[in-house]
């Protein structure tokens, strides 16, 4: 059973901390990890009709 969050929270404070209060971020990282993602289920066939009809692969 893994620890309750604030319980990581805490332990990781320092981290959060500079996480919360420096004023550069992830965010394109985090991009390109959820494309890469989306890539890797698309080229071995599991991305279903859902996330298709979203990437806008499919017109009606």
């Amino acid at each position: 059973m893994s620890a309750p969050p604030v319980t990581s929270l805490e332990r990781d404070l320092v981290t959060v901390t500079a996480g919360l209060s420096q004023p550069w971020h992830s965010g394109v990282v985090e991009g390109h990890v959820i494309r890469v993602g989306m890539l890797k289920r698309r080229m071995f066939g599991r991305a279903d009709f859902e996330l298709l009809r979203e990437r806008g692969l499919f017109y009606s």
